[in-house]
């Protein structure tokens, strides 16, 4: 059977099924609320698992919970094709970040169905362990495991905020499978997810074809001054911390801003100490977040911050000291698999352009063990992380249709 641009995903049930998920773990304004590990996790999972065998796959379940839904092929020496992305969620979520990307990879296999389609090599539907990173830190943590970016034991030690192991967690819900991690060889990799930002959809674009993801430094920054009365301490005495966020702020902002747009910048997460309404800020501990797809300009801008920021505060009298608490580099994804998608977008008659994936995503740590490319569909008003987050079923049905025939032309159809 040749690969032409008639054969196509069933959209409709692709939506139903995105519907029948949100079900489960539904947010306060329409989103979704279902944190990894969570009893609406669990819930999630075994739906899902029951959906993949209804359709005829193996489950297969890694000792960090990812789960391998698998779809033979005809050649038993071929490495699969792998497809998904996550089902956990935001505590104020939408419905489609992440789970479009699996219960997408879901349809592809039905549609095979459908349509008695056979490959020579297995696709196997991943759902990954703990992408957002919400409850226990850092995001991608089961996708980072699997490619070796970090620890089994290093993941099963960290903590959600009431000081709950994450290991303790896997084993309570019941999905810590026998697997080991990352024993698995991968022939290719796609990952379908919305955008997480305005660009498609202000381009007028029904897909991107994402080339590149965003290399990220974290770097926590710690200024240092002297708590005193705000009321009785002169002007010219004070030593006040906050006086340094407020100008490390603008400096974060005019650095992305000389690099744009091929970089962003932002302070995320702000503790002030003693946090006091009548107290001077003796210490302000906060986040940098800083991105780019390019390695020596990301470099540079961190370098840029750490020469200056000290600077602004020893003119202020205050102390400064920064640690880089989380990093990756740049992918640039595989030029095959970026090609399949592109030729799969164009058979297909669907508009569509480069793009860079500003988030972080699963596929980013996997491109380091394997092929990788990814599809991005618009989300209106490039809104994510929020229970507002929207797209159409055309948007879904494009980025499916362009996933089912990328794969199809890296996992090779058998006549």
């Amino acid at each position: 059977m040749a690969l032409e641009g008639n054969m196509r995903i069933n959209g409709q049930r692709l939506w139903d099924s995105l519907m029948e998920m949100a079900k489960i773990g539904p947010g306060v304004r329409g989103g979704n609320n279902r944190q990894t590990l969570t009893d609406e996790d669990a819930e999630g999972r075994a739906l899902y698992q029951k959906w993949c065998q209804d359709a005829g796959m193996t489950m297969g379940l890694d000792e960090m919970g990812n789960m391998f839904a698998t779809r033979a092929g005809t050649d038993p020496e071929a490495l699969p094709v792998y497809v998904g992305s996550h089902l956990d969620t935001q505590p104020t979520g939408g419905k489609y970040d992440g789970v479009l990307g699996v219960l997408g990879g879901l349809e592809l296999i039905r549609t095979l169905n459908d349509l008695d389609v056979k490959t020579k090599h297995p696709i196997v539907v991943v759902n990954w362990t703990n992408e957002e990173g919400t409850r226990f830190a850092p995001a991608m943590m089961a996708s980072g495991v699997f490619a070796g970016q970090f620890t089994q034991e290093w993941a099963y030690d960290r903590t959600d905020a009431d000081g709950i192991r994450m290991g303790d967690e896997l084993e309570r819900i019941g999905w810590k499978g026998d697997e080991k991690v990352g024993q698995r060889k991968m022939h290719a990799m796609f990952e379908l997810h919305i955008e997480q930002g305005p660009i498609l959809e202000a381009e007028g674009k029904d897909v991107g074809v994402v080339t590149h993801g965003q290399g990220l430094r974290w770097i926590e920054c710690t200024v240092t001054g002297k708590e005193s009365h705000t009321g009785s301490t002169p002007m010219p005495m004070r030593k006040n911390a906050g006086r340094g966020l407020a100008q490390i702020t603008e400096l974060v902002h005019q650095i992305a801003m000389d690099n744009a747009p091929n970089a962003v910048g932002a302070i995320g997460h702000i503790d002030v100490y003693p946090n006091s309404r009548n107290i001077i800020p003796g210490k302000v501990v906060f986040t940098i977040d800083m991105r780019s797809h390019e390695l020596e300009r990301l470099n540079a801008m961190v370098e840029r911050l750490l020469e200056e920021a000290p600077k602004l505060c020893a003119a202020l009298d205050l102390g400064f000291e920064s640690e880089i608490v989380g990093q990756f580099d740049p992918p640039a994804f595989d030029e095959n698999c970026v090609t399949a998608v592109r030729n799969a977008a164009q058979r297909l008659g669907y508009s569509h352009m480069d793009i860079i994936s500003g988030a972080g995503h699963d596929a980013c740590w996997i491109n380091a063990v394997a092929p990788t490319s990814m599809i991005m569909t618009p989300c209106v008003d490039g809104l994510s992380h929020n229970e507002d987050e929207d797209i159409s079923i055309e948007w879904a049905t494009a980025g499916t249709d362009v996933l089912l025939h990328a794969v199809l032309e890296t996992a090779e159809i058998v006549e």
